[in-house]
């Protein structure tokens, strides 16, 4: 009798024998199918469709090789669009391989360990195994046959064309580029070959898009902007002004091109407009004649009542902005507007001629000098008259460095002037604006004394007896080193208006009298001034006299051009004191050349000494 304590033993030693019987049956059913089959393909196996069931691999070998002919006969189809190529796989580079594959086949059910073995045996026994072809796959064949597709696929990508021919519009759309991507195409080649079936291989085309396909719309904008000539003009000028400007049609034709921006979408955009580098040219130049300072009202103090009167009205100034104008523009032709105002600025002049004196610190008068032309010829003192007429009831803002040259502008026959001598290239010469040096001569001594600092100053070449000149017309040392001259740009005269308030400068010149004047109004804040002079020092002789042939002269003529003017160094120190303290002390050093008379004789004359010993001239002593 067995007892329960031995049950579960007997049932394991049950199961152990049962799995031992069933894994012996196995492997007597293995041993018995592997003879069975030895050098045969087992039942069920095929190869692209081709049953190769009990053969032999030789014998498999041929039957595939005498049934499978897909590499020559196949055929492989590409198309794009309606064009259609067609190739066999040999000519896409594939050899099938016949051997390789009854080889394969053979192997199905021999690998994968015993059970793996029978689990492929018993499969291909019951639903069939179709091994897959062993093919050879020379891609750089495939490769060139494609090359050949790309050839005629491919195409660059053209972007839509907006051009001017004259003054037509003529647009062309633009067009998709295409590229044919052969490394993708490739991997759907060789699946379809591996199937050892005729199909269509689809072309992997990459397309690009350009920014504009379609310009049409753009066109028909531009031939509205080309349809009539466009208009500039200044805004708030009824009462004058420069302008208006016109773009005639020609000259938009030119200038007219289209830009390409993102939407708020982040898509091309395609506009029409004229060349903001060309626009802005044309701009530039404008800008030069509709761009003016605002100009201050100029007064005259009426010294018997203590008010300012405006002799000359202010003027409101204006800037034009080159940058929004061009947007103006643009936005104008796009709108298929024909005519806009620029974008200017208005620039508020800072006194007005409604101005009060006491508002401005303009209450007496703080300064006033005068200098002396005697002899000067009737050039000279037009060109006197004429400069110093710049700085009548002129105003300077408290704090302002002046400058003399700003002011003066162009000396020019144009604008009033006359020939006289003037200094230039080591020469005393005839020549545009000679006298204008008397006019900033006196506003520097007329500054000097004030009190006011000097910022720049420049001095003759030699020393001139005009700007030495006493009441009597004589010549007094003490003011030597006391000129000033402005060759503006490259010479000026800069003082600073160092004082809380405005300044009015008034110039009068007396012709008869001789006599240039200038006076300055403001409020006087104490401040004095001493000064000292080394007088000349360092004296140098001039130079013998100059003698030059002057075929303009007649024979023994002979002509004073130039005149003789000793060299020296002068230093003068100037002490400012404002309430019983010295305020600053500055100096003024000035360098002066030794000059040579020259005298002018005509071709053929005498000895030139003799001639100038008979006129008395050029330092020539008897």
């Amino acid at each position: 009798m067995t007892s329960r304590r031995d049950l579960p033993k007997q049932i394991l030693a049950a199961l152990i024998g049962g799995l031992a019987l069933f894994a012996g049956i196995v492997l007597m059913w293995t041993i018995i199918y592997q003879l069975s089959f030895a050098g045969r393909i087992f039942p069920g196996v095929s190869v692209a469709g081709v049953d190769l069931s009990g053969l032999s691999r030789g014998e498999a070998a041929l039957k595939l090789s005498q049934t499978l002919s897909y590499a020559s006969t196949g055929k492989i189809l590409f198309r794009d669009g309606e064009k259609v190529w067609v190739a066999s796989p040999v000519e896409l580079g594939m050899v099938f391989d016949p051997t390789a594959s009854a080889d394969a086949a053979y192997a199905h059910g021999r690998e994968g360990g015993v059970f793996g073995a029978l689990s492929s045996q018993i499969r291909a026994r019951g639903l069939g195994a179709d091994v897959p072809p062993v093919i050879l796959f020379d891609q750089r064949v495939a490769y060139a046959y494609l090359q050949n597709i790309a050839v005629q696929v491919n195409q660059p990508v053209a972007e839509a064309v907006l051009r001017v021919d004259g003054t037509n519009v003529i647009s062309e759309p633009g067009r998709m580029g295409r590229a044919l991507n052969l490394d993708a195409t490739l991997i759907y080649l060789g699946a379809q070959l591996q199937s050892f079936r005729d199909g269509e291989v689809p072309l992997v085309i990459a397309e690009t898009a350009p920014l504009m396909l379609d310009v049409s719309a753009q066109a028909e904008q531009a031939r509205v902007m080309l349809s009539q000539s466009f208009t500039m003009t200044l805004p708030n000028t009824a009462g004058g002004g420069p302008g208006p400007w016109t773009f005639e049609v020609p000259v938009l034709a030119n200038m007219l091109t289209i830009t390409f921006a993102a939407d708020a979408n982040g898509a091309p955009q395609a506009q029409v407009g004229l060349d903001e580098k060309e626009l802005r040219k044309s701009l530039g130049d404008l800008k030069v004649i509709v761009d003016r300072q605002p100009s201050d009202a100029r007064f005259v103090f009426n010294d018997s009542n203590g008010q300012i009167e405006a002799i000359s009205s202010s003027a409101v100034g204006r800037a034009m902005d080159v940058e929004a104008s061009i947007d103006a523009v643009n936005a104008a032709l796009q709108r298929g507007e024909h005519s806009v105002n620029l974008v200017v600025a208005e620039q508020q002049p800072a006194v007005s001629d409604q101005a009060f004196g006491a508002d401005l610190g303009i209450v007496e008068l703080v300064a006033t000098q005068t200098t002396y032309f005697y002899g000067s010829s009737e050039a000279r003192i037009q060109n006197i008259v004429t400069a110093s007429a710049q700085y009548h009831g002129l105003l300077i803002a408290p704090g302002e460095t002046f400058s003399m040259g700003s002011v003066l502008g162009d000396v020019s026959l144009e604008n009033g002037y006359a020939e006289a001598l003037i200094i230039y290239g080591g020469r005393t010469i005839k020549g545009v604006g000679g006298g204008v040096c008397q006019v900033s001569t006196t506003l520097f001594r007329t500054v000097f004394f004030a009190g006011f600092p000097i910022v720049e100053r420049y001095s003759h070449a030699y020393r001139v007896p005009y700007y030495e000149m006493d009441a009597s017309g004589h010549v007094d040392g003490q003011f030597a080193g006391m000129d000033a001259t402005v060759y503006f740009p490259l010479v000026d005269f800069k003082f600073q208006n160092d004082t809380p308030h405005w300044m009015l400068m008034e110039t009068y010149v007396d012709v008869g009298a001789r006599t240039l004047t200038w006076k300055i109004y403001s409020t006087s804040d104490g401040r004095s001034v001493t000064w000292e002079t080394t007088g000349p020092q360092n004296v140098v002789a001039p130079p013998e006299t100059v003698f030059e042939e002057n075929p303009e002269l007649d024979a023994n003529e002979i002509k004073q051009v130039d005149y003789a003017a000793e060299g020296a160094d002068v230093t003068v120190t100037r002490t400012v004191w404002r309430g019983g303290l010295v305020y600053f002390t500055d100096q003024i050093q000035t360098h002066y050349e030794p000059w040579a008379a020259v005298c002018q004789f005509g071709p053929g004359s005498d000895s030139p000494k003799k001639l100038a010993r008979k006129s008395e001239i050029c330092n020539v002593s008897s």
